[in-house]
């Protein structure tokens, strides 16, 4: 018979029920996050993005405002988030061989991260990339949405090993 291990209590459920945690006890500390998504653009995509062809107008500036956007408004969109003080955000869209790439850099200083501020910003600016070029192609494919970096807090800094994939300029997959 196998050994008994004792179950961890979860944090986000109480009781069989999901409740928020309460952070009034805790510091508020600086803390910062960085993630990263990529847009795959099929060939007729990437044209009118390229000949500035879209309808709709430029892809990248409006992605990088729903990006600054969706980032104040993390807490609406993810059930059990904690509303949080955002004191800079930095969304960058650019243009690369392999697709769109979506960098966010978000910080604050409150008793809880910001890691999900920063996965909301870009995966909320690529989907926007996506709607802005879909007159064009629906094959467009949001991908590689990921947590690069995260300081302070509890569980101390981390740091995503790097996936060989194209780096923003002036940024880091370090955070």
């Amino acid at each position: 018979m196998a050994p008994q291990t004792e179950v961890p209590e979860l944090t986000h459920f109480r009781d069989g029920l999901p409740r928020m945690v309460d952070v009034s006890g805790k510091v508020a500390t600086a803390r910062e996050a960085t993630a990263e998504a990529w847009v795959r653009l099929p060939p007729e995509a990437r044209a009118a993005l390229e000949a500035g062809t879209n309808p709709k107008g430029d892809p990248l500036t409006v992605a990088r405002l729903a990006g600054l956007a969706g980032c104040k408004r993390t807490a609406d969109l993810i059930t059990l988030c904690h509303p949080i003080p955002v004191s800079g955000a930095d969304v960058r869209v650019t243009l690369e061989e392999a697709g769109v790439y979506v960098w966010a850099r978000v910080r604050t200083t409150a008793p809880t991260g910001v890691e999900m501020e920063a996965l909301t910003a870009v995966t909320v600016a690529a989907l926007n990339v996506y709607d802005m070029l879909k007159a064009a192609s629906k094959a467009i494919e949001v991908t590689g949405v990921r947590l690069l970096g995260k300081s302070g807090g509890k569980s101390g800094d981390y740091a995503a090993s790097p996936s060989g994939g194209v780096v923003a300029p002036g940024t880091s997959s370090e955070g």
